[in-house]
């Protein structure tokens, strides 16, 4: 029964946030249309990505700290009902300042929900499957990359680009009921807001999320321009493109599940594996684009490799954050937007400077030293299981 109650617990939680992932990246392919309706040029209509991405990486460690006292559970269904309520705000917004208004009121919610999610998930499973348990919550981002952003925009191109938020509206009321049916009652933090604080301020702590903005910023300085590598360089159609991208999702689906198993063995051994072979692939890009066969294979190791981060990294944030994680592990969600946000303006330079081709240079730069600030703070144990009994969050 404990074991189905778990269960239960990982999959609504796998689902909100299936529901909150989809939402941050899906109006980016619907901006002509938002453009349009809304009477702004698409250039502007791309500002609800960057006011979104803001919210998460500035908004997201206030509202940790806001809200570190309150019961869990609570705060659950009250984050996710902030977010259904930016989501209905977004789809009636008459106009884009709204839309903008609907968009940070969503993302207020997303930075705390996920660390929330993520902390539940290791609290509910034995200390030995901390890793499987966070790589299966995650597998509801990487599945809104796979499934929920291409369909949303397929829903907004057909229905009109207010369809989608209405869709993530009554999905995110689903999820919270849903929470409310199956989430373990936990009792209010006893931690004070300094504690929170002096847990961010810890070396290790800062080492790790360090890890994730510069390491992710590697992937993403590759990613954000890999349709014109592939077709400019490569010679792929677009169609083709979009089936490679295709199956880049479904790599970063199964390579998420199969980190966070390999983090329950050893969570030292998965971070330098995992950004080891980031470095590699990464480093081989320019070569392998110029021969179609070779890109394909590097496009799915990629897809492999980009998520597999997530489950590890995350992890080596509990370890080290002992018994006051949420606000860690919502300022290293907000890492990630952040290393998102500076590969893309690092790959962007290079592609302006007439360099598409090279930008795995640069991205094998950023994951190594991503790897050489893992290696400050990884656990010196060997495994994952060793690794909680020894952190504070176990017990």
């Amino acid at each position: 029964m404990k074991v189905n109650k778990g269960f239960a617990t990982l999959a609504a939680l796998c689902a909100s946030v299936f529901v909150v992932g989809t939402s941050e990246y899906l109006i980016a392919g619907l901006l002509p249309q938002v453009g349009a309706d809304l009477d702004v040029s698409v250039e502007t209509a791309g500002q609800a990505v960057t006011a979104y991405a803001l919210g998460v990486v500035i908004g997201g460690p206030l509202m940790a700290l806001l809200t570190s006292r309150l019961p869990r559970k609570g705060l659950a269904i009250g984050l996710m009902l902030l977010f259904a309520a930016g989501s209905a705000i977004s789809f009636v917004a008459p106009s884009f300042g709204l839309l903008l208004v609907g968009r940070v009121v969503s993302s207020l919610s997303h930075a705390v929900f996920l660390a929330l999610a993520l902390v539940t998930a290791a609290r509910v499973v034995p200390a030995e499957r901390t890793g499987s348990a966070i790589a299966a919550v995650a597998s509801g981002f990487t599945g809104a990359t796979l499934l929920g952003v291409p369909l949303g925009a397929l829903l907004g191109q057909g229905a009109g680009w207010r369809a989608p938020f209405a869709v993530l509206t009554v999905l995110s009321l689903v999820g919270t009921l849903l929470l409310a049916a199956v989430l373990p009652r936990q009792k209010a933090p006893s931690t004070r807001l300094r504690d929170e604080i002096r847990v961010v301020a810890r070396r290790p702590v800062m080492l790790a999320i360090a890890t994730t903005a510069v390491g992710f910023s590697g992937v993403a300085t590759v990613f954000t321009y890999i349709a014109p590598l592939l077709t400019r360089v490569s010679g792929f159609s677009a169609t083709a493109v979009s089936g490679l991208l295709f199956a880049y999702g479904a790599g970063s689906f199964f390579g998420n599940l199969t980190a966070g198993k390999l983090t329950d063995k050893s969570m030292s051994a998965t971070v330098r594996g995992v950004f080891g072979g980031l470095t590699g692939t990464l480093l081989l890009v320019p070569f392998a684009v110029v021969w179609q066969p070779t890109a394909v294979a590097a496009v799915l190791v990629l897809g492999l490799l980009a998520t597999a981060t997530i489950a590890p990294l995350q992890g080596l944030i509990l370890h080290h954050a002992g018994a006051a994680p949420t606000l860690a592990v919502s300022v290293n969600v907000g890492a990630f937007n952040l290393g998102a946000a500076a590969g893309s303006v690092i790959g962007g330079a290079i592609v302006a400077a007439g360099a598409l081709r090279w930008t795995g240079l640069a991205g094998a730069v950023l994951s190594l030293i991503g790897l050489a600030l893992a290696s400050l703070v990884l656990p010196r144990t060997r495994t994952s299981a060793k690794d909680a009994d020894e952190s504070p969050i176990a017990a």
